[in-house]
């Protein structure tokens, strides 16, 4: 899936833009399907299992990936 398929719930210049700004980190996306993509930073706090892996972001992007949703 390529990233322009996805809707970009956060850091599009709303006025707070996340801890990167405009920049490309991190970030909630929505497939058209409905599914909840995320993007951050690489976490080790433990290992999951085959085929899945783990990110971390900032609670600002979930909270206003939250408000893009309307929830």
């Amino acid at each position: 899936m390529a990233r322009e398929e996805l809707t970009r719930l956060t850091g599009n210049g709303n006025g707070n833009g996340g801890p990167c700004g405009q920049g490309d980190c991190p970030n909630v996306y929505r497939s058209a399907s409905g599914s909840i993509i995320v993007q951050g930073d690489l976490s080790e706090a433990f290992i999951p299992p085959a085929g899945e892996g783990l990110v971390e972001i900032p609670e600002s992007v979930l909270r206003e990936a939250v408000r893009a949703l309307g929830w």
